[in-house]
């Protein structure tokens, strides 16, 4: 693949394929955990980002791999809504999304990812750096069947744009303006601090 054109949306991993890599991914996380090279820093917490289709979300954890490599950044924004959530729901999957990082932070290529907490239409949004485009979409693809089985399938998304630095986006979002992906609720317009 060109490691300048972005990626998205593109369909699920066969499942046997996502199911090994999710299993990998879980046996790696053990062992990150184990050598306390996953971290959970603060500095992004309540940070609210605006999204050029009106929404916003604001970010309730960050989950950080100090270890990663850095050479070939890739920005990945994950979108999705999840089936029977809703008013006082949001909290409680919020407090247990944290067990959710069994599921990717064992995924080769992570570098960070801020969560986001659901925006006006109750879509979650995961905004990541990777290292390797092509990892990110393989995560992607293979997070699908992941959140297929608590989402509602239609509001899962993906993009990944090759170059870009999350921070560097977070500073000045128009690094996003020409990226040649159709759809506004992953174009982030501003980041907002508390």
């Amino acid at each position: 693949m060109n490691g300048d054109v972005p990626i998205a949306d593109r369909p699920p991993a066969p499942f046997a394929v996502a199911l090994v890599r999710v299993v990998r991914c879980i046996v790696t996380v053990i062992g990150l955990l184990a050598r306390h090279e996953i971290r959970q820093p603060v500095d992004h917490r309540d940070v609210v980002l605006h999204f050029r289709d009106g929404t916003h979300g604001r970010v309730y954890r960050e989950t950080f791999m100090p270890e990663a490599s850095r050479d070939a950044p890739a920005l990945l924004v994950v979108a999705f809504r999840l089936r029977w959530v809703h008013g006082w729901g949001h909290p409680l999957f919020r407090a247990e999304s944290l067990l959710n990082t069994i599921l990717f932070a064992g995924f080769p290529g992570l570098v960070s990812k801020l969560w986001c907490a659901h925006d006006e239409h109750e879509v979650y949004r995961g905004f990541y750096e990777w290292n390797d485009a092509d990892l990110a979409d393989r995560y992607a693809r293979a997070l699908w069947w992941v959140l297929a089985l608590v989402s509602v399938r239609d509001s899962i998304h993906y993009v990944v744009v090759p170059g870009l630095r999350r921070d560097e986006v977070l500073a000045d979002p128009t690094l996003l303006g020409t990226v040649p992906v159709e759809g506004d609720w992953w174009r982030l317009v501003e980041a907002q601090p508390s």
